[in-house]
């Protein structure tokens, strides 16, 4: 079994304005470095390898915690033109659009983006890739967060996710032999002394 601790990245301007970022790549806003100096990876991920979004949001996350590698697999999804802008604007633009467009679950794709199931086919291949380490962290996206949930538990993403995350919460879950991910996901408070 390999242990994993998905880390989603500090908040950005974007986060704090409640915008979709997607493949923009913002960086940490100044609350975000504030909020990142207090996080801590809990034992014994502290000595795990680190694997990181290509996204600078990630990337400078997962510099407070130690080097890390970039994985390309762990970038968020692809929200095409929907990038930058509100989910209640989209809403309000077009309510009963938008509400077909999300009742699609893990086939919710953006004009000109991608779904949730292309996130899940990549964090498939690289669960398989880490399933020989004993235990690993990834800094990644609200999005990636939750493709590992659905590939995890089966949840269609047209229900309240499986799990509820703080904002100073990571995941934690199991990697099976085969690099499936499996119950229980626990959140993991990275908040410090």
């Amino acid at each position: 079994m390999t242990e994993v601790l998905l880390v989603r990245h500090a908040p950005t301007a974007w986060n704090e304005a409640g915008r979709l970022q997607g493949r923009a790549d913002p960086p940490l806003s100044p609350q975000g470095r504030a909020v990142l100096a207090h996080w801590r990876l809990p034992q014994p991920f502290a000595a795990a390898p680190i694997l990181t979004s290509p996204l600078r949001r990630a990337q400078e996350t997962a510099a407070a915690f130690g080097a890390a590698e970039v994985e390309p697999r762990l970038i968020e999804m692809d929200w095409g033109a929907w990038e930058g802008r509100r989910l209640g604007e989209l809403r309000d633009a077009d309510p009963d659009g938008m509400a077909a467009i999300e009742a699609r679950g893990l086939d919710l794709r953006p004009p000109g983006g991608e779904c949730p199931r292309d996130v899940m086919a990549r964090l498939d291949a690289l669960f398989r890739d880490l399933a020989p380490l004993p235990r690993v962290v990834l800094v990644a996206h609200k999005g990636t967060l939750r493709a590992a949930m659905a590939l995890a538990v089966g949840w269609a993403m047209t229900s309240k996710p499986p799990v509820r995350l703080g904002p100073d919460d990571a995941l934690a879950f199991a990697l099976d032999a085969a690099g499936r991910p499996r119950p229980p996901l626990t959140p993991i408070r990275l908040v410090g002394d």
